[in-house]
């Protein structure tokens, strides 16, 4: 059995301030050491709930844990080119098949093509079209996970620029129909197996529209 870890790092980021205090030194005396962490919960590696997209829909604390942990397979797209559409016939292509009710994971390797750190690993990613997202919610799934940002309105808000909702196709064909999505997965080119048992399970936050989460998969277990 081999797990890999999958999450980005919350660490100082342009995107997504953070603070982290830390009250209290051992060392000199003090009993524990507590850190404090403020950020957002749609930055990192996340998970989306209903309400980020959608008016009064449900909040991440009703997530069922099992449309977000269990049965993944592994769409491997290292190959698409950078900055450009990825259309339903490479989504094909890259689909190793399985049953429907499984967790669906876009794999292009692109924290290995660019520096999370950097702006251009959203200016020069590929996205989805909306024919795509379509693709992947005929397959069913529970979830989509993305190793990169998947709507091309993505790097637009770098600029504070806003495009009509329905141009976040995955947002409005996929999570606004049912379908979780998982953001920012890390260090897919370390997955090996085109089906793997992958956990994606949110911070229980009552009444917020995602939550941080722990990615990772695992290789060696029947799936």
């Amino acid at each position: 059995m081999k797990v890999i870890d999958l999450s980005m790092p919350i660490t100082p980021h342009f995107r997504w301030p953070i603070e982290l205090a830390i009250k209290g030194d051992i060392a000199a005396g003090d009993q524990f050491r507590v850190s404090k962490l403020t950020t957002t919960c749609h930055g990192f590696s996340h998970v989306d709930a209903a309400a980020h997209f959608v008016a009064g829909a449900p909040t991440i604390e009703t997530t069922p844990l099992d449309r977000v942990v269990g049965p993944c397979r592994v769409l491997n797209l290292r190959n698409c080119p950078d900055n450009q559409a990825i259309t339903p016939e490479q989504l094909e292509a890259a689909d190793p098949g399985g049953a429907e009710g499984e967790i669906l994971l876009l794999a292009a390797g692109w924290n290995d093509r660019r520096n999370y750190q950097d702006k251009t690993f959203w200016t020069e990613a590929p996205w989805l079209t909306l024919e795509s997202a379509k693709w992947l919610q005929a397959r069913k799934p529970t979830a989509v996970a993305f190793d990169f940002p998947q709507d091309f309105p993505i790097r637009l808000l770098l600029e504070n620029k806003e495009v009509p909702k329905t141009e976040h196709v995955t947002h409005d064909i996929l999570l606004k129909n049912g379908v979780t999505l998982i953001e920012y997965v890390f260090n897919t080119s370390k997955i090996t197996q085109p089906r793997v048992l992958f956990s994606a399970a949110p911070l229980l936050i009552p009444n917020a529209d995602g939550a941080p989460a722990r990615f990772y998969a695992i290789e060696g277990l029947p799936v």
